[in-house]
Parts: C-alpha cells; structure tokens; sequence
C-alpha cells in the first residue's frame, strides 16, 4: 500500500469512529440492541444478516460459525478478544440483485482442542466484526462449549409398596450435562405421557408423582436422562400397589351336627372382601367359628288310659276314648298308632237276632289245630337234638328261618353298645366272658390262638352251645396265664403247625403258653443329614421325611431317624375319634431346624370336609396328646396338606405325630383293603381262607404280609377296596360258589358277621374272619371260589380266589418293593427332583411381587396349594416352602412335566419349559432326579 492509500484509509476509519452510526455500533458491542434493519443504500454501515450461534462440541467434531452482513467489505472473527488468522476464513461473496450492494458471508471452524486450550473467566466465545464504507459492525457473541452427559444419576427413583388409593411419588435428578438433560418417564418400557393421563404428574423438578394409586399402576418405573450428546436410563423401580385382605360376611350358622341332644353347629368366612393382592397382608382372625348347639330330640306321642264306657245307646252299643297325650307328638315325633274311639256291643249281643254260631266253630277249629302243631314240633325239636348229641353240642336248625346266614357278635360280659363309634374296651381274657358274633380277630392273641384248623375245634374250658339262632356262646373259665396286655413270646411259624390233638369226644387240643408271645418289633430308619438336606423313607409304609436344604445349620450333621409304632397307639382317642393313619415319630427332638421339614403320613380317609372333622396331634415330651390344628383350620405354626392317600405335614420340629378323624355324618368313609390268604393246616384235607378287612394304609398292610408270611400263609388275590361308611352297620363276609362235590366248608363259617365297631374303631390293627374247607379226596389240588365282603346298606365287592393248594404249583402274588436299605436315606442334592441351580432362580422370580399378581401365590395355586396360604406368607421365601412341599407330594413320578406346566401357564419366567426341562438336563443333578423317579 502507498502511503497516500493508507492516508486515505485512516482518514476513513477516523471519520468512521467518529460518526453517529459508529457510535451506535459501539454502543452495540456493549449491549445494545442493533436495528432489525438497515437501509442498503451505499454510504450505511453494515448489518447482519446472519449472527453465529451458539455451539456445543460433540465428541471430537468441530463446529462452524458463520454470519454474513450487507454491505460489507470485509468480515473477520474475533474469539476471546483476539483476531482469528485470516487463513482461517472461508469468505463467500455475492450481489443483491435488488440494490447491488456486496453481500459478504464469512464461516470458521473451531475445535475441541481449541475449546479445551482457552481458560478463562467465562466459555470460549467469537463474535463477527464487518467492515463498510462507515465504519463497523459487531455480531453478537457465540459461546461454544463442548457437550457432555455424566453416567450417574444424582438421585435415582427408589421402589415402592403403596396401598391402593395411596401417592406415589418418584423422584428422580439426572446426571450433570451440557447442555441440561431432559428427563423422561418410563412404564414397563412405554413412555408415560401425563397429558392423557390426569392422575399423573411429571412437572415438577423430573418427579414422577401418581395422586392416587390403582392396581394398573403396578410396574417397573424407569427415569431417562437425554440431551445431544446421549441417553442415560436410571435402574427400575418396582412399584407395587397391594389390596390388604378383609373378611367378607359370615355366613349363616350350619345345622347341628348331630339330630338329637347336644353338638356343635359353624360358619365360616372367607378372605375376599377384598382378597390380599399383591402381598397385601391377610385378614387377621379366624376363618371359621364354631358353637355348640342342642337340637330338641324328637317325643313319640303316646295314648293316654281309655276313658270309661258310655252308657248303652239304643243301638245297643257303647263308647270310649283316648287322647294322644303321655305325652303328646313333639318336635317330629310319630304320633299315636291305632284308633282314638272304640266302640262295642254293650249287651252281649242280646240285641242282634240269629246270630250264626258257625264263624265261632271255625275260630275254636283254628286254635285247637295251632297248638296241635306247636306240640309236634317241640317233638321234632328234642328228637333232632338228641340224634346230634355225639358232636357234644345241642343243635337246633335254623337255617329256614335265617336264610343260612349266620350272625356273631362278640360281647364281653361288660359290654357297652356295640354300635358306638368308640368302642374302646378290649376283651379281657382274664375273666369269663361270652362272645356272639362270628369267628373273626383282632387282638393278635385272639389271632394266633384261633388260625388254621383249631379255630373251629373247641378249646380247653370252654363250652360250645349252638342256639336256634346260630348264636355261639363261649365260656372261657379264668386262667392265670391268659394276660392279652403283656404278652411275650411268639408261637412257633410253619407251614403244618398244629396246636393239639383230639382226644376223644371233648377233643381238647394242646394250647402253648401264651406267655412266650413276643410284642412287635419297632419300624425304624435312620440317616445323617447335614446343610444340604436330603430324604428319608420308611420302606413299604408310605412314611417318609423331607428335610430342605439349609434347613439344619451349616458345619451341622445330625443323624436324623423316622419310625411308625405297630403295636398298640397311645393315643387316646376322644369321643367319636378315630385313628386314620399310623403314630409316626421323627427326631431327635433336639434338633434346630430354620425352615420348615415335609413330614408325609399315610390314611384311610376317603377326604370331604363335609363328612370329616380331620385333627392332627403330637404327643409332648411328657407323653400328653396335644391337637396341633384342624386342616379346616387356618394357622401360621403348621401346614397340612390332605391328598387321597397321604397328608403331608411341615413342622417345624422334630416329635411324634398322628392323624385323627372324627366323623360329621353317616356318609363319613374310610376306605379298608380287603385281602384274602390262604394256607394247607395240619390236616391234609384242610384248607385255611383268611380275609382280612385293613385300613388302607401301606404299613397296616405291611404287618399283615409279615404275619402271614410267618404263618406260611399265600396271597391268593390283588387286594381290593372296600368303602365302609359311618352308618353303624356292621360287614358281613360269606364264602360263594364252592364246588360242590370237591369242597365242603365246616358247620357255622360259610357267611360270618363282623360288628361295626370292631372294623370302624381298629385303629391301624388289622381283622380277619377265618374260613375252613375241607376236600372230600387227596386228589382235588385245584381251589375255585368267591369272597363276597359287604357292608349292610353299604358298598360290596367280589375276590374270585383261583388256586392251586399243591406247594410247587403255587404262584406268589407280590405286591410290595423288595427292601433296599441304601433306598431308605438320601442325603445332598440327589434327594430332590429340582436341581439347587433351578430353584434358587424360581424362588427369585416369584418372591418379588409382580405388579400383574404373577408371585409366589400363583405359583402355589398353579401347584393345587390354594389353602391357608397365610403360613407361607411368614415365611422368608415363600416360594421355597411351596417348592418343598412340591417335592414331598411328589417322590416317585420320574420326571417335573408339572412344575413346567405350573410355570408355563403362569408365563413369567423366560423360557419357561426349558428352565425345567430342557436347558438344565447336563446338570449331573438332574440327570439322577430323573432316572431315579426323584
């Protein structure tokens, strides 16, 4: 430049500075708000048309910042006070086509190192300076920053359990940005718009607040932090809004129980006004109250005495009557039979004229005819029972006026009434005593006594009288050595013992000593268990004890046993109490468990609430039996859970336990197994049928194959089921369709009769009625008959008995396992069918409540646990104890098709059916739980 161009240039710029406009743009630079428009015309300073914005640096990219002014010669950028190269400007030039005036537009770039390298007091800035014939124009100033988003939330939302109708407030601070994140609210994964929704509030400060809470508004909560750098999402919070349970109404009392006198009458409530949702606490108190009752019992009307005769009427007759009142027809009773009024000749027929005399002649025919032929038959009567004398009985024929059927009852001379549910008292054979009833056992001295051929050969001291009604007296004189309580000993066992030999017309066997019966030893297993728990099985009962994992302390062993009383209960029952299932004791009883033990008893219940009322009882440390719970009952210290042939019992100690049952009506049904055996006797002719009527429990069965197998005695057909009902009517047991001309049965036992407390109170001890057959030939070895068993107005069943009585043609009938004794203890995982693994991701999936109910209450409906899920809500993890008594119910089926069922219809868990079944099949665990049915 010439010095006379930079004179020029001076000048203009003085002139500038000292001009109005510039003076106006000074003023800009300091603040002040420039004119939107300026005129184009030549001569004006330069305006913007465009002013760099502000700026964030994302990441490592650079930003552009650009303005453009008119008219302009020149437009340089000045960031933080100093110029910017030139060699930095990208200048783009162009004409307005209006005016002519020079449009110029300027861009640089600015970077992160840049940005990064400037410290000072404020952010790093440029504005734009424009350059006119008068003077200069100054932009606005862009900041530049560089833009980030902090991982970490300052707060984030926290999970909740809120009552319905209850506020729910969510708080939620994002974390540290440039620019300032926004905040968006998730449900489940969907955005919350609180336009549509006016009970939600998302306002105020990020806060989530929800005014009143619905069981819609269950769920998972989740708080994202967004600006232009990224996305930050908080973790999720679980929001459970719960219903607690309260009691719907009572409903109205029940009936009494009993139709006569004193007894009990309930009525029950249910949980479900509201039911408990979503871990909603259950309704405190009791589901069921019961008061007694006393129903009037009904009075039969009765006559009063006939009132005197009227006095005679020309009609020759004369009245009288009676009223129906001593006393009169109360609360249903019958009323009075016969005629209230009589009325009769009063003048001895002197009225009637012609009486014919010839009706009287066949009246007096009649009667002289009638005592004709009583006389000829109290004849017949002693000639019959003279010519039978040399049997040693007096015999008297019956069986027309019986239909063959002949009736026993056995009654001591202290006998109470035979039809009471609890008949309690034992024979005594230590004094007289008289039986009537048939020849059938259930005192196993009784039992061994009265087997094979001496049952029907009349014993030492006693004498047999054969009524006309087939009633059969036994006089037994007192013997010191017949003590049925203490008996010790056991008689001799083969296939041809025999107890005496006859001697002449009084037959007298030989009877043993009585006192070498021995008692029956003690059912008992054992195993040592530690932290990881294990099963233990009692062979062929139906008994067995599931101990969870962690449920003995860790570093802790203990030997754990289990053992089933078979000789007489202790229990003393109550009532109309009876023993449905065997005494069970497991121990030691010092023992600490954490979490509850499966304890499985067998019975003999064919269950309904409506016909049972089913207790189970411990007996203390002191021996006294106390009733632990109802299964009607709902209670935190127990859990009973009643299927058709066992129940099973967590406890949450180690004791003995027994299963009691009182009937509520006559529909009541315990359900007998009615097994026939069969045996050659000492007498090569004879044949021994044995039937037994046995509770249906797997060890009462048990001890009647031990007995038998003793006694050489053969299983001749698959046992079958009786259902005997509480009506108090007795059974009767009759042998059918003997072959005529092979086999005969002895006098007396061909259709036998069992009262009904003798079966309905035997209290796990099996009874059996005695049949002896006789072959007419050595050469007869084939035996073809039928057993008909029926209850009196009750249910009947048939067993066809097809034998062969010939030792090596005989073909076994096994019912029972064979005992293994490394089957009977199962310690460490291979006790359960469920895999640790498996059940610790179950337990953490339905232990947390679920906004949709999917828990571990639906994981226990969907397992058929639907009763008193009040226990398991005490519990730490309920879902466990649910798995648990899953294991117990289930010990035998090889394979967990209901627990992946169970899962796959509630449908929460991922892959459901491969959780179970599929995914874990290399686990070694579950490989043995299922080849080992476990």
């Amino acid at each position: 430049m010439e010095p006379g161009q930079f004179l020029v240039c001076l000048i203009l710029v003085i002139t500038a500075g000292f001009h109005p406009a510039g003076a106006a743009q000074r003023g800009n630079s300091n603040g002040e708000v420039l004119p939107e428009s300026l005129p184009s015309a030549p001569g004006t300073l330069p305006y913007f048309q465009m002013e760099p914005e502000d700026a964030y640096i994302i990441k490592s990219n650079p930003i552009s910042l650009r303005c453009r002014a008119i008219p302009a010669m020149q437009i340089f950028f000045k960031c933080n006070g100093e110029w910017v190269h030139q060699n930095e400007h990208v200048s783009e030039e162009s004409v307005d086509e209006g005016s002519g005036v020079t449009i110029r537009e300027v861009y640089i770039n600015v970077t992160r190192q840049q940005v990064e390298d400037f410290h000072g007091s404020e952010d790093y800035w440029c504005q734009c300076v424009a350059w006119s014939n008068l003077g200069t124009s100054k932009s606005r100033r862009a900041f530049v920053r560089i833009a980030y988003l902090r991982k970490n939330f300052e707060q984030e939302p926290q999970g909740k359990e809120v009552p319905i109708e209850g506020m729910i407030v969510l708080h939620c601070r994002p974390p540290e940005g440039v620019p300032t994140a926004e905040v968006e609210w998730f449900k489940n994964e969907e955005p919350i718009d609180s336009i549509l929704d006016d009970n939600i509030d998302t306002r105020a400060d990020h806060n989530l607040i929800i005014h009143k809470a619905r069981l819609s508004d269950s769920g998972n909560y989740t708080c994202m932090a967004s600006n232009i750098v990224a996305k930050r999402r908080s973790a999720s919070a679980t929001v459970v809004v719960f219903v607690n349970g309260a009691w719907s109404s009572w409903t109205e009392w029940s009936s009494c129980n009993v139709r006569c006198g004193r007894g009990w009458q309930k009525r029950s409530r249910t949980c479900t006004n509201p039911a408990p949702l979503n871990g909603g606490s259950f309704c405190d108190g009791m589901s069921m109250q019961k008061t007694t009752c006393t129903s009037l019992c009904p009075v039969d009307g009765n006559w009063e005495v006939w009132s005197e005769w009227s006095v005679c009427s020309p009609e020759c007759e004369h009245q009288r009557g009676r009223e129906c009142t001593a006393p009169s027809p109360r609360n249903g009773g019958k009323s009075c039979e016969g005629l209230s009024q009589e009325s009769e000749n009063c003048t001895e027929g002197l009225c009637i004229q012609g009486a014919d005399t010839a009706s009287d002649i066949a009246l007096y025919s009649g009667l002289g005819a009638a005592i004709i032929a009583v006389a000829v038959l109290a004849v017949g009567v002693t000639l019959y029972r003279r010519s039978q004398s040399e049997y040693g009985v007096d015999v008297i024929d019956s069986s027309a006026l019986t239909g063959g059927f002949q009736t026993f009852n056995f009654k001591t001379v202290r006998q109470g009434n035979s039809l009471l549910l609890n008949s309690s008292l034992q024979p005594d054979l230590t004094v007289s005593r008289t039986y009537s009833g048939p020849i059938c056992f259930q005192d196993p001295m009784d039992k061994e006594l009265m087997t094979e051929s001496s049952i029907f050969n009349p014993l030492t001291d006693i004498k047999v009288k054969v009524q006309s009604s087939f009633m059969v007296s036994l006089g037994v004189t007192e013997r010191p050595d017949f003590h049925g309580k203490t008996l010790s000993g056991t008689f001799p066992h083969g296939n041809n013992r025999c107890f005496g030999t006859l001697h002449g017309r009084n037959k007298t066997p030989y009877i043993q000593n009585l006192s070498s019966i021995s008692s029956k030893p003690e059912m008992r297993v054992c195993g040592l268990f530690g932290h990881q728990g294990g099963r233990l099985v009692m062979p062929n009962t139906g008994v067995s004890l599931l101990i969870p994992h962690e449920a003995i302390a860790e570093d802790n062993s203990w030997e754990i046993y289990l053992s089933v009383n078979q000789g007489e209960p202790s229990l003393q029952l109550e009532g109309a109490e009876v023993l449905l299932g065997p005494e069970v004791t497991c121990g030691p009883n010092d023992v600490t468990l954490s979490t509850p033990v499966a304890l499985t008893i067998p019975h003999c219940a064919e269950v309904s609430c409506e016909h049972w009322h089913i207790r189970l009882k411990r007996r203390s440390q002191q021996g006294k039996w106390e009733e632990v719970m109802s299964t009607d009952d709902e209670t935190t210290s127990y859990y009973c859970l009643l299927d058709p042939f066992a129940c099973h019992i967590l406890i949450d100690s180690f004791g003995t336990y027994a299963l009691v049952g009182e009937p509520l009506t006559d529909c009541a049904v315990k359900e007998l197994k009615v097994a026939v055996f069969g045996c050659m006797s000492c007498n090569s002719l004879d044949y021994n049928l044995r039937v037994y009527c046995i509770d249906n429990t797997p060890c009462a069965f048990q001890e009647v194959l031990s007995d038998e197998r003793h006694q050489g005695g053969q299983l001749l057909e698959e046992p079958k089921l009786l259902h005997f009902k509480g009506n108090t009517f007795s059974i009767q047991i009759s042998v059918l369709d003997i072959p005529p001309f092979l086999w005969r049965i002895k006098p007396f036992t061909a259709c036998q009769e069992v009262p009904f407390s003798r079966v309905w109170c035997s209290n796990q001890q099996p009874l059996h009625c005695a049949f002896s057959l006789e072959r007419y030939t050595p050469a007869t070895t084939q035996l073809s008959c039928k057993i008909c068993v029926r209850q009196v107005k009750g249910h009947e069943l048939i067993l066809q008995v097809q034998t062969s009585i010939l030792e090596n043609e005989r073909e076994t009938i096994a019912f029972l396992a064979p005992e293994d004794d490394n089957y009977l203890a199962h310690p460490g995982p291979k006790a359960f069918k469920i895999p640790h693994s498996i059940r610790q991701r179950i337990c953490a999936t339905f232990d947390t409540p679920n906004s949709k109910g999917k828990d571990w209450q639906l994981l226990a409906q969907k397992l058929s646990i639907s009763r008193n899920l009040s226990y398991f809500a005490t519990k730490s993890s309920p879902s466990a104890v649910i798995l648990d008594l899953w294991e117990a119910r289930h010990p035998y089926d090889g394979n967990l098709d209901s627990l992946a069922c169970a899962l796959e219809e509630i449908g929460r868990t991922q892959s459901k059916l491969s959780l179970v079944t599929e995914t874990h099949t290399e686990d070694p665990d579950f490989s043995y739980s299922r080849q080992n049915g476990l």
